[in-house]
């Protein structure tokens, strides 16, 4: 018996991959991979601002904070 290992990175592929093995015959197992790729630096921004805005809108439901006015942000730019 020989085991192949195969990273498949989109769904289309595994399901073309699948298909050929059905087709042979094979019997395959699939294993999700759960681990994270650590973030690049600009992934990294943005998770930090929108983790940010998140706590603000949080903050503003609670009436701790008000926000600024769309057309006041606007006139700012």
């Amino acid at each position: 018996m020989t085991t192949l290992t195969v990273n498949i990175e989109d769904k289309k592929t595994e399901k073309a991959i699948k298909a050929v093995l059905d087709a042979f015959g094979l019997d395959y197992n699939v294993a999700k991979d759960n681990t994270k790729r650590p973030l690049s630096k600009s992934e990294q921004v943005m998770y930090n601002r929108l983790k940010r805005s998140v706590k603000e809108i949080n903050l503003y439901k609670e009436g701790k904070i008000e926000l600024q006015d769309a057309r006041e942000f606007l006139n700012e730019l």
